[in-house]
């Protein structure tokens, strides 16, 4: 049944431990004598030969860190001698494994243990996956010693057939670990043993594979550059020679550039840093990659209008009439941009046109509601003084180096914004308009508001320095113009640095002359139709402007005219409409449909929000200006109803406040005011803001449900043709609030004709235009009770009945 086998077998034998090494059956090793260990186990082991019969026998135990395996080797000293580089040697081979005991005694000073040798058996004959199993390792020990040369030992390898002898043959392998032999040294199964020699063998075969493809294309690469470098230097001589056969001076790239940088009217430091660059390309090889950002940076820097400027138009008269042509309204930026035009005409006949290495730059901040004409006054303030105009869009950008530009260090590295306009305007004063500045976002990649500082500030902005340039950059005689829909959103720091204009919106005069001076025609050119052959009368533009369209700005109002052209001329192609045709107020519906805002004064008296007790009109400030705002209060039933306060509406924390303090205002002034507040407090107070979708906070809604509450008490109906706006105190002083100007503009828009404000506010009139303040009856107050005698109308319900 056994091919291969050895019978259990006790012994005693002296140790020869190996240190760092394995020995396997089948192995013939030289070994050094002059470690002590060594020379004591065969001395050991020639005197009990000596003594006995036979050859010495040994027995080889691999010693790894100081520990002893457990199983060591049968090994036979065949000679003694010298080794080849004259210390003296002993020659072992290795015959079998033998399983490790106790220790014991013996002669001699070598260590002495009991042992018994390992039993294989292997079923005959041999199964057909171990007799795959054994051609598999000859073959790749075979492939294996094909590689290193070692014809010699494939005949020998070939010739073993023992599958625990080919097993035993991977020890002479040298790609194998002290760890790994032992491992093989343990393992007594031949089988086991010899899948394990396989498995070690082709994980070998396969890091050699993978190291060889990599040494090829390391190899390969080598040999494309030395091949690449070779061509590059046969090009050079071939354009040598042609040009030495043209006649042609003898030049290269790195010439043409320090000519370029000689020749163009570069400021000093700018020119010291541009040479320094062009230095370098000369020592930079082909193939550098710094070479490719050098010739980048050179030609931005060449690109630049370093000494380029227009001069600036200094007919004042001429510029205010080319802003009041191209533009309605807007007087206080108008006033701003003659005001700038003025001191610049009279430092420059002073000679102050350079004071301190900086000129007199603008940074204005137009603030408005959408669809005032905040981007396009930007491009009549560059025509009234005669300049270039760039537009640089900061709507979402949330990368610093977008504004600073990025370090030449990284791939695809650009200059920032500022310095790309500047570039694009071709002069160095240009009205560069930051478009959308409250939009500007901050993520991981910074802040780009916060880089904006330096480009604002007037006192700073001289010695600009861009990261992509690294050169300073003159920026003081750039006029800044930014805009921005909300004031909150811009970052204090920048605001300071800015001088805020306000673009509050149009009155309905204003939006008329818009309408019929400037929107009217360009949609006319837009639909194809030719002046004169569609005419909208005033009156029509009026409605337009005060029933169709309710806003801040002429956006909508523009649209709207726009879809009424395109109707008109859709019906002239369809053969439906001869044309001149003109559209009073009456034919808009027919084009456009219903009114969509049909103030609360024009509406049946009955169906009018303020028909019943409880319910006041307030005035707010939102993004699209100012808007009228509606206060409904109710009492539950005190059976039903849970006493407190309940708000609704999408309130902020402030506007909940101020609800709180109405309430306690009338609770504490109730019989002062002689409401019926004695029942308040077992009863549940309901105020309510309609347009619960949209958020609402402020203090300026007090007064407004100070009056909805003494409204529903006492019966008495809120004015329609009034609205209020001021913040309440608890002892019912009026205190002043913001955006008086966007309020009365949106009253006006909605159809009121009384509007109280705070005391306070008063001064804030003069910023409203005063066709508006003629048709608005204002009234200051600076107490609740003024309040309630101007809004409230006279009882037409008993007290008792409203309580």
């Amino acid at each position: 049944m056994a091919s291969e086998s050895m019978a259990s077998v006790p012994l005693t034998l002296p140790v020869l431990p190996l240190d760092d090494e394995v020995v396997l059956p089948g192995m013939v090793v030289p070994l050094d004598l002059s470690d002590t260990d060594v020379r004591a186990a065969v001395e050991a082991a020639r005197a009990a030969a000596r003594a006995g019969t036979g050859k010495p026998r040994v027995l080889l135990v691999p010693r790894v860190d100081g520990t002893y395996a457990a199983t060591g080797v049968l090994g036979i000293v065949e000679q003694v001698g010298r080794l080849s580089d004259g210390d003296p040697g002993a020659l072992i081979r290795g015959l079998g494994r033998v399983r490790i005991g106790a220790g014991t005694t013996g002669p001699g000073a070598a260590l002495w243990v009991e042992g018994s040798t390992v039993e294989e058996t292997l079923p005959d004959p041999l199964p057909g996956a171990v007799t795959e199993l054994v051609k598999e390792y000859k073959a790749l020990a075979t492939s294996w010693l094909k590689k290193r040369g070692a014809w010699q030992v494939v005949d020998r390898v070939q010739q073993i057939d023992g599958v625990g002898a080919l097993a035993d043959n991977s020890g002479y392998s040298p790609f194998l670990s002290v760890e790994q032999k032992v491992e093989l040294l343990e393992t007594a199964d031949p089988v086991a043993r010899l899948k394990l020699a396989t498995a070690q063998l082709r994980e070998h075969l396969a890091e050699q594979d993978v190291a060889e493809t990599i040494a090829k294309d390391v190899q390969e690469g080598v040999d494309k550059q030395q091949r690449e470098f070779l061509l590059r230097r046969q090009l050079e001589a071939v354009r040598k020679e042609l040009r030495e056969l043209n006649g042609e001076s003898e030049g290269d790239e790195s010439d043409d550039y320090r000519a370029r940088v000689e020749a163009a009217d570069l400021p000093e430091k700018v020119r010291e840093a541009a040479l320094k660059e062009v230095e370098k390309l000369e020592r930079a090889s082909d193939q550098s990659p710094e070479g490719s950002w050098i010739r980048t940076w050179l030609d931005t820097v060449l690109e630049l209008p370093w000494n380029e400027r227009t001069e600036d138009e200094y007919d004042i008269r001429g510029a205010r009439a080319v802003l009041d042509a191209e533009h309605a309204g807007l007087d206080d930026v108008k006033e701003r941009i003659t005001e700038y035009l003025a001191v610049r005409k009279r430092r420059s006949d002073r000679g102050l046109g350079v004071v301190g290495g900086r000129r007199g730059g603008a940074v204005l901040a137009l603030v408005g509601p959408p669809g005032v004409g905040k981007t396009s006054i930007a491009e009549s303030v560059a025509h009234a003084m005669g300049r270039k105009f760039v537009r640089v869009a900061l709507g979402g950008v949330r990368d610093e180096a977008e504004i600073r530009g990025h370090r030449r260090t990284y791939v695809g590295a650009l200059p920032g914004r500022i310095v790309r306009a500047v570039k694009e305007a071709g002069s160095m004063n240009p009205v560069v308009l930051l478009d959308e500045i409250d939009k500007v976002g901050s993520d991981f990649r910074g802040d780009p508001a916060a880089a904006l500082l330096e480009v604002l500030d007037p006192a700073q902005n001289h010695t600009f320095r861009d990261h992509y340039l690294e050169v300073e950059l003159d920026l003081s005689d750039v006029v800044f113009l930014a805009t921005a829909n909300v004031l909150e959103a811009i970052p204090e720091a920048l605001l300071d640095r800015m001088e805020l204009v306000r673009l509050d919106g149009y009155t309905e005069d204003e939006k008329v002359v818009i309408a019929r001076d400037h929107l009217l025609p360009r949609q006319l050119e837009r639909a194809g139709l030719e002046p004169g052959e569609v005419v909208l009368e005033e009156a029509a533009l009026r409605k337009l402007a005060g029933e169709y369209t309710r806003e801040a700005g002429v956006r909508t109002l523009e649209r709207s005219i726009a879809r009424l052209l395109r109707k008109i001329a859709a019906q002239h192609e369809l053969g439906d409409r001869e044309l001149p045709f003109t559209v009073g107020p009456d034919g808009l519906r027919e084009f456009i449909g219903r009114p969509h805002h049909v103030p609360e004064s024009a509406q049946d008296p009955a169906e009018r929000r303020t028909a019943v007790p409880g319910v006041a009109t307030g005035l707010a400030v939102t993004g699209a200006g100012g808007d009228v705002l509606f206060v409904e209060a109710s009492l539950a039933d005190p059976e039903t109803g849970a006493a407190g306060l309940t708000l609704t509406g999408q309130l902020g924390d402030v506007m909940k406040e101020s609800a709180q303090i109405a309430l306690s205002f009338l609770r504490s002034h109730g019989a002062e005011l002689e409401l019926p507040v004695t029942g308040l407090k077992d009863r549940g107070v309901h105020i309510h803001f309609p347009a619960g979708a949209v958020p609402k906070d402020g203090p300026s809604a007090g007064i407004t449900m100070t009056t909805a509450l003494a409204s529903l008490l006492s019966g008495r109906l809120v004015r329609t043709d009034v609205a209020m706006t001021g913040e309440v105190s608890l002892t019912g002083r009026v205190l002043p609030i913001g955006g008086v100007k966007q309020k009365l503009l949106a009253a006006h828009r909605a159809g009121i004709t009384t509007v109280v404000i705070p005391k306070r506010n008063e001064a804030d009139l003069d910023d409203v235009p005063a066709e508006i303040l003629e048709k608005l009856e204002v009234h200051p107050v600076t107490d609740v009770r003024q309040v309630l005698e101007i809004a409230l109308a006279p009882a037409v319900v008993p007290v008792e009945v409203a309580a």
